[in-house]
């Protein structure tokens, strides 16, 4: 199929996919768009950037127009789950440009902001509900939304809302849908494991694989920078300043990783915003917006922003610290390269990352330029440990119980409690003294007794 009138879409999407440039469509489109238009299950495996989005929301696009269904109070007719905020408001916007020309509603139900907001847009029912798995749940259990209406489900990015511990949420959303129903899972990696889960939720789906598992996009010039791990903060200043460098990604393994970054490339002059999830929605969001509109030039985020944010112009993708899961390389570096453009992705790597870098090679089957057979690690600097072990550590103390800023505000609040008990005793002993000193004395049969001291 060359064009997207071969698909049967409603002619209200494809005028508005003429009016944004869409002429072709890209080989997920060419094959998922068939299986959903006949409402079978569906595992969709593509490279990321790579027109998942469309191929998932066209058909159910195509559905509501066609059908026009009656709207129902707290219902909706198709749900689209995402891992995270931004990739869900991303689903959201891309919707209302296909269906600007349709009455077609759709409500963004995610946490970080206000839920009375949603509740009342939910009110009246909408036609496409793109949630995350956990604000979703809260506004079942309260009443505020009903998925017995609910004719098709998508999951995107699947594999990693189910690797990220959203599996129970997800059981339970989909426990609460009619059975006879539409799912269809979209990721651009999905792991055997992972696939044994998903399946779960299918009724004999039609896997749609357009590229080999975890092999990242061919258009992309993928490069590693041996490095000491104290001089990595002043080589990623050297390479983001240089001139090719349009606008750029750099990946953190951390939060506080992602603010330090962007602290030292702020005091070097640079136009740098940060994006993780210590930042309240408002600040990701602007954060977002700025850099989506060109006032900043350079994004520093963790692995929140890797998957699934559609950001045009994106020249170079940093890894300034290598990700723990190999997968998430390939959907780090997929930020460009996007719509059919060329890009470069430059990771920098110490020796205690080495064996990272050996998984990645691994997971997509080929070496990366400037990796350790053309020159090895440079060696490690003794004296305190760096930034990122500190980190680990950090976070291996938060998984293992309850977060030491925590138990630390805990010790510290027992503490006061403990002296303004004190204090209180003191006073109370201070305020509870007698006018006139009692003696105390002893009856004859050993009970002891008060009387009146002499005067």
């Amino acid at each position: 199929m060359t064009d997207f009138e071969c698909f049967g879409l409603a002619e209200p999407l494809l005028r508005a996919l003429k009016g944004e440039g869409y002429e072709t469509p890209t080989p997920i489109q060419t094959r998922a768009i068939p299986v959903l238009m006949n409402d079978q299950d569906m595992v969709g495996i593509a490279q990321t950037g790579t027109g998942k989005t469309a191929a998932f929301t066209l058909p159910v696009l195509t559905s509501i127009v066609e059908d026009k269904r009656k709207r129902v109070p707290k219902a909706c007719s198709a749900l689209i789950l995402a891992p995270t905020r931004e990739l869900a408001a991303q689903i959201v916007q891309n919707i209302r440009t296909y269906s600007k020309f349709t009455r077609v509603s759709v409500a963004l139900i995610v946490g970080g902001v206000r839920p009375g907001p949603q509740v009342k847009a939910m009110r009246a029912g909408v036609d496409i509900i793109v949630a995350t798995p956990g604000r979703l749940l809260d506004h079942m259990n309260t009443g505020a939304i009903t998925l017995d209406w609910t004719e098709t489900v998508v999951l995107d990015e699947a594999d990693q809302m189910m690797d990220l511990g959203f599996l129970p949420a997800i059981r339970k959303i989909m426990q609460s849908l009619q059975q006879d129903r539409s799912t269809a899972l979209f990721s651009a990696t999905m792991p055997k494991e992972i696939r044994r889960l998903a399946n779960d939720f299918l009724d004999n789906p039609v896997e749609v694989a357009v590229a080999a598992v975890s092999k990242p996009i061919e258009r992309i010039e993928q490069s590693v920078r041996l490095v000491d791990r104290n001089q990595k903060r002043d080589l990623l200043t050297e390479l983001v300043s240089e001139k090719s460098v349009e606008r750029a990604v750099v990946f953190t393994r951390t939060k506080r990783g992602a603010d330090r970054v962007c602290r030292h490339l702020r005091d070097a002059g640079l136009n740098v915003a940060a994006i993780h999830g210590d930042k309240t929605q408002a600040q990701r969001d602007r954060a977002l917006k700025q850099f989506k509109d060109g006032r900043v030039a350079i994004l520093v985020a963790t692995d929140i922003a890797a998957r699934g944010i559609d950001i045009d112009g994106v020249s170079h993708v940093f890894n300034f610290d290598l990700p723990e899961v190999p997968e998430a390389y390939v959907h780090r570096i997929g930020r460009t390269a996007r719509a059919g453009r060329s890009g470069v992705a430059i990771s920098l790597c110490d020796a205690s990352e080495r064996h990272l870098l050996r998984a990645i090679e691994k997971l997509t089957g080929s070496r990366i330029e400037g990796g350790p057979e053309e020159g090895g690690v440079a060696p490690v600097q003794g004296g305190e440990a760096n930034d990122n072990e500190r980190d680990d550590r950090r976070t291996k103390r938060h998984r293992r119980g309850r977060p030491f800023r925590q138990k630390a505000k805990e010790q510290s609040d027992k503490q006061k409690t403990r002296e303004t008990v004190n204090s209180a005793n003191l006073s109370d002993e201070r305020n509870s003294k007698p006018a006139k000193h009692r003696r105390r004395t002893r009856r004859p049969g050993g009970k002891p007794r008060f009387k009146k001291a002499a005067a």
